[in-house]
């Protein structure tokens, strides 16, 4: 598989690169993409959620009214959940969410990740680039460049420039990623996969 390599105008060079078929040509295993993106969307929670249960909420342990003869339900203490200002039922507890995922199954996600944005046409290869300055202005010219001004889009580095980074920070839409990091959700949460050469060598040694 041969992709054209383009400059940061937009314009073709003329040359082209290989893309390894082992990585970008195999087919989609959709279990395992679903198993790293619930994998990573459970480490960004905190699990730090925490909701009082009756026998922590404030209050008297005192029966209310006697058991019998008031016309209404038996009730015991005040902090019964079932009043206001009582305890929670079975309310959340501090957790941790995260949960072990094999690395043959990441490994096998990020492949299908990448052939399933290659399929549909979303992976494009550009330049190295670097900017002399920071200026978000320089950026926006790139992503203008390449239609990709208002969609989403993640340029892959292998070492991003200080300059890039800094320009590119301040865009919702656009996410700088350094190769080794690159994973199944940031591959699949880019509209436009934005590859630079050399990160597609450090891809292959990584895999």
């Amino acid at each position: 598989m041969e992709l054209k390599v383009y400059d940061i105008k937009g314009k073709e060079t003329g040359r082209t690169v290989k893309l390894p078929e082992n990585i970008f040509g195999i087919e989609p295993n959709e279990h395992a993409i679903y198993l790293a993106v619930k994998q990573y969307l459970a480490n960004q929670r905190q699990g730090t959620h925490k909701a009082k249960e009756r026998g922590e909420v404030k209050g008297s342990t005192r029966k209310i009214k006697r058991q019998k003869g008031t016309g209404t339900a038996r009730a015991g203490a005040i902090r019964n959940p079932l009043f206001k200002g009582g305890g929670r039922v079975f309310g959340p507890r501090p957790r941790n969410y995260s949960f072990k995922l094999n690395k043959k199954v990441k490994r096998l996600a990020r492949k299908s990740a990448l052939s399933a944005m290659l399929k549909d046409g979303n992976i494009m290869v550009v330049e190295d680039f670097k900017f002399d300055t920071p200026k978000t202005k320089n950026f926006v010219e790139v992503l203008k460049s390449f239609d990709l001004a208002d969609k989403k889009s993640t340029f892959v580095f292998v070492n991003p420039d200080k300059s890039v980074y800094l320009s590119s920070r301040n865009l919702p839409k656009s996410k700088i990623v350094n190769s080794s990091n690159l994973n199944t959700y940031n591959i699949l949460n880019a509209g436009k996969l934005v590859l630079t050469e050399p990160s597609i060598t450090e891809i292959e040694e990584n895999f």
